[in-house]
């Protein structure tokens, strides 16, 4: 069975997240984004503490989902300011303190004047959105001179030797429901270096993060979760039915995992 690139090929839908797929109000959406978080978080701050979040600067959360990175930038950071940016900002888990402005918009939004800022971090957000490449142009343009733009968004690096597995046909569909259903693409992340050069940014450069996928951890748990969640698109691929669905999830909680799971590569450079 030959499968289709993670994103790409089928026809974007027109779709939103967290509307058309990931509701906020269906329970345990907040233990499905915190599980991820759970593994990201450590490297992302560790990146955002070498590009500068600390005293003294003005920072940016696109995308602030429950709050963790926007915490740990106020608590553990010492920030100056937080604008915590999302278009549901019901989840978003953080004390009061007047460094932070939380603020509901689309980044999508012309209208968006959010500021100017020191540091500007968008995870797992410009793959959900059409015009990803505009967006970036607009990140950059919110940056003040010296200000840092740090990008990061998912990217899978797949087995070539599996094609058929109940693992591999599951997370083919849900790259091929993502992109029919709100119109997720990665196809063009690794290019992300790139283009931030296109935008004039300096002392780019990039990584790429795969963690573990470990039965019983906190990767397994969100993409189980999140295969759960979206079983009725999966199924409508014509990919995969509900008996390989089965199987996939019980191979995510099975001592036989043994997978290079979907990374992240994140991206940075600084205005001058």
């Amino acid at each position: 069975m030959n499968t289709p690139p993670p994103s790409g090929g089928a026809t974007a839908g027109d779709g939103h997240y967290g509307e058309d797929l990931f509701e906020p109000d269906r329970p345990g959406e907040t233990a499905r984004i915190d599980a991820a978080a759970l593994v990201y978080d450590p490297v992302t701050t560790r990146r955002l503490r070498a590009l500068g979040a600390g005293p003294g600067s003005r920072c940016l959360e696109v995308g602030a989902g429950t709050g963790t990175v926007a915490r740990w930038l106020l608590e553990e950071a010492g920030v100056d300011e937080v604008v915590a940016l999302d278009r549901d900002t019901g989840r978003l888990d953080v004390r009061a303190d007047p460094r932070l402005r939380v603020v509901t918009g689309d980044l999508t939004d012309e209208s968006l004047r959010p500021g100017s800022f020191d540091l500007i971090h968008a995870r797992f957000v410009l793959m959900h959105l059409p015009q990803r490449r505009r967006l970036v142009t607009r990140l950059v343009r919110w940056l003040a001179p010296g200000g840092r733009l740090l990008l990061g968004d998912a990217l899978e690096v797949p087995n070539a030797l599996d094609t058929s597995s109940a693992y591999r046909r599951t997370m083919d569909a849900l790259w091929q429901a993502l992109r029919t259903t709100i119109g997720t693409d990665t196809s063009s992340v690794p290019a992300y270096p790139h283009i931030l050069k296109e935008e004039g940014l300096q002392h780019v450069a990039a990584e790429l993060f795969i963690p573990p996928l470990v039965a019983g951890g906190p990767l397994a748990r969100f993409w189980s979760e999140t295969w759960s969640r979206m079983r009725p698109a999966l199924e409508e691929t014509g990919l995969v039915d509900a008996a390989v669905i089965d199987e996939a999830l019980a191979y995510l909680a099975s001592p036989g995992l043994a997978e290079l799971g979907p990374g992240m590569v994140m991206a940075w450079g600084q205005r001058t």
